[in-house]
Formats: structure tokens, C-alpha cells, sequence
């Protein structure tokens, strides 16, 4: 008789690790929450007519893998690369735009002295991304004191690692005890370019670009790719829900079954071993397995009594850092924005970046240190309705604002401050999209409060945790916690607070499958 896997949480990563056991034989079934599978990575109508990713919004990480595992092109999902990947407006009029291949020239226009500085950079980061692709693909190994010593070690699992200079060593390291300004200082001089580099390091990240530890999130986003183009960022045909529906069509093929508007409440234990899970209507599904896409706190402070939580566990997950300063707005236009300084040619399909230097995002998180929103906040912006015409009526368009610094210690707040930090976020659009105000049908605005309260995102926390020294690779979500395998047998964490963490790659989904299979 087929083992019976039941996984909580009907997320991306979940999603992939249900597929995977499926295809091997397994009795699998996904208990989802919400009304829709997806998790963060789906595609809503949220406003009559207009259809957006309403969380995730853009594709990089999904890692080729598992699109070839998982047969998703069979099913469906149709990825387009961004022909700019970012672009930055400027309150001068000019701009900055990332296009792939054209970055140097760019550069050039502002400080010539840069591109040497960018050749530098871009060689180091070349060298050192296999590496960190090579990790990402495995179970790290259980390592008793985290430092830069283990971290170390662990690369040395990569055979890549050994090639590696030892000055190509030292950048590596250096970005996990140094900050992403810091960093940048050291090879640009230029604002623009710093900025636009410096955006990866605050995404679902509430601190500054000058504090320490966070240089490894410029890397964390750069290790993707897009229909093989290394460093490219991509639209899914559809939206985000649009690659949800294609890992769950092949999870059907072999037999995963799906219940929406399920609530699991708690976890049954039987002789140290799971037994099942309980729902929040009674309902008990028996299991072997038992995989959580959910964040690691929600599973041992929820949905474990405390007498199988390792008292050491439950001290670490008070202290667990989990809080994003991200703020999601999914905009309905009657028609399309007009940038009125320098444009080039597709720059309106990329990610619209506005936020001119790294002092405006340091400014930004101080800013919202003290009142708990930024007066004049990060703002990213993507209209994929450009190059997809299934989100929005003839003529109209959706815009995606993901935008930060905002509290999310502000809490239950947040249901009398948001709409003031929408109007925050809006006057910094109007500020480069002069008009935008005027082609606002209706919005869906979304706080770090209203992302844990939907979709199970504590703190807002993008990530299921804040990607840092102490709770990356061996260390994530915890020591002795990395591998997949929990405390309690047979029970195993599937979602983004495993290794390698946020975003939407599938491998903490894939890498908890291959390690429940064996």
C-alpha cells in the first residue's frame, strides 16, 4: 500500500513537493486554506474586469529543474524574459535602464569610471553564483555552530567552490557580513547604478542598505534565469497563478488531490510519529508524512503541541527573525502611464524602479522606523498587461506597486493607517507618471497586517524569514532544523522558511521531496 503524504499548505513549494511525490508513488493529498491553490503566487480578479498577480509578480527563480521534472510547459506555462529588466526614472528627467548585454553602456553615460567597476563586480558575481546554484540544490549539511567557518564548509560541497580565487572566496564571504551599500560603494561611484543594484537588497527586507549582513540578497536575486538566459527576469503568461496551476495539473496526473478552504489546525502525533492532521472543521486525514509549506513559526507555535517541540526549537522561533517591510498595491488603469523624460525602447514592460539613490532608501527605512510608513516610500512598478492581455479589458491595464518600508510591527494598525501609506506610495508614482492619479479605477491595497492575515505571511515576511547569516543554509530556519526532516518523525518542512528560502524557485518544495523519498 502507497504511503500517504499529507501537506499543509497548497503554496508554489508545496505544491512542487506534492508533485514530486505523486510521480513517485506516493498517496498524496494538499490541504489549502485559502479558496485557491497558489499560496503567494497566484492570479486574482480584484477588481471587476482586472486580473493581476496579487502578490508574487515576476518570474526569475523558478528553477529549470523543475519546470523539466514537473512537465509545466506541457501544461500551460508560457514564460516571456523582460527585454529591459529594470529601469530606473529619474527625478531629472533622464533614466537608467538594465538592458541585458547593455549594462556597461549604460554606466558609461553617467560615470565612465564605473564600468571598470562593473567589470569587476559582474566577474566576482560570475564566479561566485554557481556555487551558490549548487547549493541551493542540496540538503545542507547539519552544522553545530553557524559562522563563516561552517559557511565555508559548506561551499566546499559545490566542486565549483575549489575554483574559485581565494580573492573570489573573500567577495563571497564578504557578502554576509558586510552591507549591500557598502559593498556597492567599493566598486561604483555613480548613483543610478548603485540604486538600481541595490533595489535586490531591500526587497521583503526591512532594514537599510547600510546594515550589515545583508549584501547576500543582492545574490539571493540574481541566481535565476529565464527560459535559459541567465540573470533575466520573465512574465508568466496568465500571471504567478498561471505557474500554481501548472505544478498542480502534473501533481493530478498522478493522483494528488486537492481540498481549498481547508484549514489545517493541528498536527496528530502518535509514538513520536505523525499520525495526520486535524482540520479547523474536525475533518482528520491520516498520514506517514506530514510536509509544511507553511512559515516555521505558524508550524511549531500553532500546530504542534508544545510537548513535541524540543524546548530549545520553542526558544529559537521566539527570537526568529520574521518581518518584511513590503507593501503590495495591485493598481486598475484606464489606460497606460506616460513617462515624459527619457525612455527606450521597452522600458514600460520592465521593473519600473523608483527610488533614485541608495540615501532615498535609507532615508526611506528610517523614515518608517519612526512613523511606521515612509513619507516618500520604494516603489517598484510592473504593467504586465503590456504583453498580456488576459488581466485587463481592450484598452485598460493593471499595475503591480511592490513597495517598501512599511512596520510590520505596526500590527492590527494597519486598518487605519493603510490607506495613508497608499497615498504615500501614489505621490511618489505621480511624482515620475505624472496623470497616473487620474487612470485609477480601483485598487487592492495590501499591508504587511492584511499579507499575514490573507495568505499566512507572517510579519508580512515574504520569505518565511529574513534571509541572513543566522538563518541561511545550515542554519535555516534553525540549526539542526536544515534538512528538511523536523523533530517530530515523519514530519518535514516543504515551504520558503527551508533552504535556500523566499522566492519563487520550487526548491525547497523539490529538495523536502527528495529528502522524504530518500
Amino acid at each position: 500500500m502507497a504511503k500517504k503524504a499529507v501537506i499543509i499548505g497548497g503554496g508554489h513549494n508545496g505544491l512542487v513537493c506534492a508533485a514530486y511525490l505523486a510521480k513517485a508513488g506516493m498517496d498524496v493529498t494538499v490541504l489549502e486554506r485559502r479558496g485557491i491553490l497558489g499560496g503567494a503566487a497566484v492570479t486574482e480578479e480584484f477588481y471587476p474586469g482586472f486580473r493581476n498577480s496579487v502578490c508574487s509578480y515576476t518570474v526569475s527563480l523558478l528553477h529549470p529543474r523543475i519546470i523539466n521534472d514537473l512537465d509545466l510547459h506541457a501544461h500551460g506555462l508560457t514564460v516571456l524574459p523582460r527585454q529591459v529588466n529594470n529601469f530606473l526614472p529619474l527625478p531629472d528627467g533622464d533614466s537608467f535602464a538594465a538592458i541585458p548585454g547593455k549594462l556597461s553602456d549604460e554606466v558609461a553615460r553617467f560615470v565612465p569610471e564605473d564600468v571598470e567597476g562593473l567589470e569587476r563586480y559582474e566577474s566576482l558575481l560570475s564566479a561566485i553564483v554557481p556555487v551558490i546554484k549548487d547549493v541551493m540544490l542540496m540538503a545542507p549539511p547539519a552544522i553545530d555552530e553557524a559562522g563563516l567557518g561552517d559557511l565555508l564548509s559548506l561551499f566546499r560541497l559545490s566542486r565549483k567552490f575549489g575554483q574559485l580565487t581565494r580573492a573570489q572566496k573573500q567577495f563571497l564571504l564578504s557578502l554576509f557580513g558586510r552591507s549591500a551599500g557598502e559593498i556597492l560603494d567599493a566598486f561604483f561611484s555613480g548613483d543610478a547604478i548603485k540604486a538600481l543594484l541595490g533595489f535586490d537588497a531591500i526587497v521583503g527586507n526591512f532594514v537599510s542598505p547600510y546594515t550589515p549582513g545583508n549584501g547576500y540578497n543582492l545574490l539571493h536575486h540574481l541566481v535565476g534565469e529565464v527560459n535559459g538566459q541567465s540573470g533575466r527576469w520573465g512574465h508568466a503568461i496568465g500571471g504567478m497563478g498561471a505557474i500554481s496551476d501548472a505544478i498542480a495539473a502534473e501533481g493530478a496526473k498522478y493522483g494528488a488531490r486537492y481540498h481549498t478552504n481547508t484549514e489545517v489546525a493541528g498536527i496528530a502525533v502518535e509514538r513520536d510519529s505523525v499520525s495526520g492532521v486535524v482540520t479547523k472543521n474536525g475533518q482528520v486525514f491520516d498520514a506517514d508524512i506530514v510536509a509544511a509549506g507553511i512559515n516555521p513559526q505558524l508550524l511549531f507555535q500553532r500546530l504542534l503541541e508544545p510537548e513535541y517541540v524540543p524546548e530549545q526549537v520553542q526558544e529559537h522561533f521566539t527570537r526568529y527573525k520574521c518581518a518584511s517591510g513590503a507593501f503590495r498595491m495591485n493598481v486598475a488603469l484606464s489606460g497606460l502611464p506616460d513617462y515624459v523624460g527619457r525612455q527606450v525602447p521597452h522600458c514600460m514592460e520592465a521593473g519600473i524602479i523608483m527610488s533614485p539613490t541608495l540615501g532615498y532608501m535609507d532615508r526611506a527605512w528610517h523614515s518608517a522606523k519612526v512613523q511606521g510608513w515612509s513619507a516618500s516610500p520604494v516603489v517598484e512598478m510592473l504593467i504586465p498587461s503590456i504583453i498580456d492581455d488576459s488581466l485587463a479589458p481592450e484598452g485598460c491595464h493593471v499595475a503591480s506597486l511592490f513597495c517598501q518600508h512599511f512596520d510590520p510591527a505596526l500590527g492590527t494598525q494597519w486598518s487605519h493607517k493603510r490607506d495613508v501609506a497608499a497615498a504615500a506610495i501614489l505621490d511618489v508614482v505621480q511624482q515620475y507618471f505624472p496623470g497616473f492619479r487620474g487612470l485609477v479605477q480601483g485598487m487592492q491595497v495590501l499591508s504587511p497586517w492584511d499579507l499575514e492575515q490573507e495568505f499566512g505571511l507572517l510579519g508580512g515576511d515574504i520569505f518565511h524569514g529574513r534571509l541572513s547569516l543566522d538563518q541561511l543554509f545550515s542554519s535555516r530556519p534553525g540549526l539542526g532544523l536544515a534538512q528538511y526532516a523536523m523533530p517530530v518523525k515523519g514530519l518535514y518542512l516543504c515551504g520558503s522558511g527551508a533552504h535556500p528560502g523566499g522566492g519563487v524557485s520550487g526548491l525547497p518544495g523539490r529538495n523536502a521531496a527528495l529528502k522524504i523519498l530518500g
